[in-house]
């Protein structure tokens, strides 16, 4: 049994509707105003988190033009753009972190964000932040690991390219720095990512493997495949969330509107109340149902002495009479009195 954490006031695990995470990331579009009207819609559409990024260009990356620094493939959605220039794009300025976070709160969601470097969680530490993030690009850099799992706040790890070894080595940083409550993100880093290339079934597996809660960190168009990772344990649930893909951005292709996470928060859910447990038979609910079974019914005014007949007996509904499975058992017994059609069969009817 995989113990449930906490973070702040919500509890997470099996027992608790999914934890849905709405992922700011680059969408407020360098407008603080469009930051906090995406923290409203947020929670207006029933998101549990509000979460952010804390870097600035200068510690993601190097102000080169050329190379490995630059995007030329031509798939990627930000081809054509160096990494410093994207980031210096996508980033949320630090003097933002305070009133999206307080904006949050006053909906009752909890901020919070993921550093990309020590000075990130020193400053994120002055905010009290409740818990942290690692990106998937982060997860095989092992001191900042360390260093985010040495506050003693829940830590959510994205896995997106990581093999089972360097998964292993992430857990056992997090856990040898003193994280207790560590959450595992199934993430397929591309973006966005197909159906084909999500391959959800790892999330049992993680959940085997390390012992902690699972969830999915999902890049992937509409809400079809978080639905299907509730059903897998997944047991939080991140996407990146806009006001309007329209209104373009670094992240907007691949993120969902209000409307959408609305369905994903109430989906999920349902998801989850669905799995329920092994069962067989009626349940509780289904009581009332059962008079409108088939059952064995007289369908012909009969004298007492007449013979049961395929003319004077058939299965139909309501379910009142015997069972369908004693029809050819019935077929050739002769009545004890007189019945009138519509009577369920009975034992009690051949005396």
């Amino acid at each position: 049994m995989i113990q449930d954490i906490q973070i702040a006031h919500r509890r997470i695990g099996s027992g608790h509707a999914p934890f849905v995470i709405a992922e700011m990331s680059g969408n407020h579009n360098q407008s603080l105003e469009r930051a906090l009207e995406i923290v409203d819609a947020a929670a207006k559409a029933g998101a549990h988190a509000l979460k952010i990024q804390t870097y600035t260009a200068d510690t993601m990356t190097l102000d080169l033009k050329h190379g490995e620094f630059f995007i030329s493939d031509p798939n990627s959605l930000w081809k054509g753009s160096s990494l410093y220039d994207l980031y210096k794009e996508a980033y949320t300025p630090w003097e933002w972190h305070k009133p999206i976070f307080e904006r949050a709160a006053q909906h009752g969601m909890i901020g919070f964000s993921s550093p990309f470097d020590f000075t990130a969680v020193d400053f994120l530490e002055s905010l009290d932040a409740p818990c942290y993030k690692i990106a998937s690009f982060e997860n095989i850099d092992l001191p900042l690991i360390r260093r985010v799992a040495a506050t003693g706040k829940p830590l959510i790890i994205s896995t997106g390219m990581a093999s089972v070894a360097e998964i292993d080595e992430a857990v056992q940083a997090a856990r040898g720095a003193g994280c207790k409550d560590l959450v595992l993100l199934k993430c397929t880093s591309s973006y966005p990512a197909t159906p084909e290339n999500t391959n959800l079934a790892t999330i049992p597996h993680l959940r085997q493997l390390f012992g902690c809660q699972i969830g999915l960190s999902d890049h992937t168009m509409g809400v079809g495949a978080a639905v299907a990772s509730v059903a897998l344990g997944a047991t939080v649930v991140e996407k990146h969330f806009t006001l309007r893909r329209a209104d373009g951005g670094v992240d907007s292709a691949f993120s969902l509107e209000p409307e959408e996470l609305t369905q994903l928060v109430v989906e999920t859910e349902r998801a989850r109340l669905a799995m329920g447990r092994i069962h067989y038979g009626l349940t509780a609910s289904e009581e009332k149902s059962k008079v409108f079974r088939r059952s064995l019914y007289i369908t012909e005014d009969l004298k007492a002495g007449d013979v049961l007949t395929s003319a004077n007996l058939r299965a139909i509904r309501p379910g009142l009479g015997l069972p369908p499975k004693y029809y050819e058992r019935l077929l050739g017994k002769r009545v004890a009195r007189d019945v009138v059609r519509g009577t369920p069969a009975s034992w009690e009817l051949l005396g």
